[in-house]
């Protein structure tokens, strides 16, 4: 474990030799550069994990909480400082083989897709950069250094994001990512300030006679803020708006932002924080649960009508990562055995999500490679041309729909028991949006796969399978979609490092498979054929419903309207005036009235001494004068 440090080095040297040196490379060095760190990288991870959890275990059977590096940064009190380090615990050694998984497939898969671009280089010295951000975030030590790596991952999103800058529409889209999510971060920001105040540490676990003392009052408040950055961060409602128009950037850039990265960030900021929720702020994670059941109900209507084959993806993700915040919410106490199932089910639904949501970004990518069109409308019929991709995309639709044995099913049944034994209503709206999320997906199947062939556009450029170092990526994480499911995950990874056995609750699992086994049908029934008579007729039938929900239910526009209309217009303009006008007024006023005294009286210094003497002499008279009466 002491090899760590490299894990968080070696991305930042790759980054810096190709952000500096870059242009003096060709592509295929730059992309080996930066496709050979990762995989080392990703060996590093793998090996630390393998370390760690072999390691033996503590005398109540958890793991150990380990810092193979901590360093003193800054000293305010005797008890409160910022320490830099790495963490090693359940959760980050997770998240270690997770993010340098999806990135390490990511930088293979672009040496292909980003083939020939301009700045070549500039991208994977971005990669490079991203994922040594994220890194960093997992493994910090303490609340100050994550909100560091926190920002580190912003701004990398942002450079990725708006790649192609000479585009508009990318250089919008990144600005929006960036202003939504500095927004939420300020929230953050203040939440470590008042948690740092009152608890007297950054550290996740503070002294508990801090907290007797007054601090325990304040937890509630600084947790809830920090959510605040951790919802803009994972884009629940209403924070959202960024990550649809985040596609703008290159797919590969998606896949690493969806599946493994940033959009999860703000689920591992309360998991981190997990323990303080659960002992401190019961209400405020299940404030957590709430937002996040109506995050994932609320993309998931707006991804069943969605055109763009990666708005659907967009949409998804958003709605996972809802499912993810429920199952943390929906937690009554940090045992697994009593009440705190949600923890472990929430952390198994990451590291699943990130694998399929992973393999359904880079195959749009390459379904993208192949028609050169976002639309399912440029589709259709492409099995027959793209058999690893339609395969591979399929094993993605079945894990996310939960159809057993993809990974997908154990993740989310696990989430479904937790929400049944927090809340039976809680379930079963969280099973209807289970059944949507097939519903969808398979509607977006069908469009590509099965739909009408739209051979006018077909024949101007057929379509071809990717190269194999796009398919290579796709077909690696669909053996992993199809088997990490039967990790024995809960035994590793769960709340204050109470193992426990990944079960399947029959009743649980069995009515969840019958909704997606229904929804999946409906979608066959509506999508599959070359017509739809049925989804049109219902598209016609509820078309103000149909288009406010693929106009995102008008969000962007009541988000124009209040910054624009009320606060530029309403608020900021009148401000301005007074600034403008009194404010301004006022000192220039100052100004006119010292030059113009100063214009009348500059003939006092005119450098003649006679008139200095003359002025004295008057001056001295009328003195005296005034000192006589």
């Amino acid at each position: 474990m002491e090899l760590t440090i490299l894990i968080l080095l070696l991305p930042l040297l790759s980054f810096l030799t190709l952000g500096i040196g870059g242009k003096w490379m060709t592509h295929r060095t730059a992309g080996l550069i930066g496709t050979v760190v990762l995989g080392t990288v990703a060996v590093l991870s793998y090996f630390t994990a393998l370390q760690y959890f072999t390691a033996p275990r503590l005398a109540d059977g958890t793991f150990a909480t380990l810092m193979p590096y901590n360093m003193k940064w800054l000293s305010f009190t005797s008890t409160l400082s910022i320490d830099l380090g790495i963490l090693l615990d359940p959760i980050s050694v997770m998240m270690l083989i997770v993010i340098s998984t999806v990135s390490l497939m990511v930088h293979i898969y672009s040496f292909s897709y980003m083939k020939g671009e301009q700045g070549f280089q500039r991208y994977y010295a971005f990669l490079s950069l991203f994922t040594m951000s994220m890194l960093g975030l997992v493994v910090a030590t303490n609340i100050f250094q994550m909100y560091l790596f926190w920002e580190l991952v912003g701004v990398s999103s942002y450079l990725l994001i708006g790649f192609y800058y000479t585009k508009p529409s990318a250089v919008a889209a990144s600005k929006k990512a960036f202003i939504v999510t500095r927004f939420a971060d300020l929230g953050f920001l203040i939440g470590i300030l008042i948690y740092g105040y009152y608890t007297g540490t950054y550290t996740f676990h503070p002294d508990e006679v801090s907290l007797l003392t007054g601090g325990a009052a304040m937890v509630p408040l600084a947790l809830g803020l920090m959510f605040i950055g951790g919802a803009g961060k994972s884009a629940m409602f209403p924070l959202h708006i960024w990550l649809p128009d985040a596609m703008e950037g290159p797919t590969p850039v998606s896949a690493l932002i969806h599946a493994a990265t940033m959009v999860v960030a703000g689920v591992y900021l309360v998991a981190r924080m997990f323990p303080l929720f659960i002992d401190y702020a019961p209400d405020t994670l299940h404030i957590v649960a709430y937002v996040g059941a109506f995050t994932a109900f609320f993309a998931a209507s707006i991804a069943c009508v969605q055109s763009d084959i990666k708005r659907v993806l967009a949409f998804s993700t958003i709605s996972q990562i809802g499912f993810m915040m429920v199952a943390l919410g929906v937690c009554t106490s940090a045992d697994p055995h009593e009440g705190g199932l949600g923890y472990m089910a929430g952390m198994f639904h990451l590291f699943t999500h990130a694998m399929f949501k992973a393999l359904l970004f880079l195959g749009a990518g390459s379904i993208i490679h192949a028609v050169h069109s976002n639309e399912m409308s440029a589709m259709g019929g492409l099995r027959k041309y793209m058999p690893i991709t339609h395969i591979t995309f399929l094993i993605a639709c079945l894990a996310i729909a939960g159809i057993p044995p993809f990974s997908g099913f154990f993740s989310k049944d696990e989430i479904l028991a937790a929400c049944f034994e927090f809340n039976p209503v809680m379930g079963w709206i969280m099973a209807v949006i289970a059944g949507m999320t097939a519903f969808y997906m398979f509607r977006l199947y069908y469009g590509i796969f099965w739909g009408k062939e739209n051979k006018e556009l077909h024949a101007k450029h057929t379509p071809h399978e990717s190269p194999l170092a796009m398919t290579f990526p796709l077909m690696f994480l669909a053996v992993i979609t199809c088997v990490s499911g039967f990790i024995p995950f809960g035994k590793f990874v769960s709340s204050n490092g109470h193992a426990y056995e990944i079960h399947i609750d029959l009743i649980v699992a069995i009515t969840s498979v019958v909704i997606a086994v229904i929804s999946i049908g409906i979608a066959t029934y509506m999508y599959k054929g070359s017509k739809q008579p049925i989804a049109d007729s219902l598209g016609k039938r509820f078309s103000k419903l149909w288009t406010a929900a693929y106009h995102r239910f008008y969000i962007d526009e009541i988000y124009q309207f209040i910054t624009h209309r009320i606060i530029f217009g309403c608020i900021s303009r009148p401000i301005a005036w007074f600034d403008h006008n009194v404010v301004d007024g006022f000192f220039n006023f100052l100004a006119w009235g010292t030059n113009t005294t100063s214009d009348e009286i500059r003939g006092l210094q005119s450098g003649q001494i006679q008139q200095y003497a003359y002025v004295f002499l008057l001056g001295a008279l009328g003195l005296i004068l005034i000192l006589l009466l």
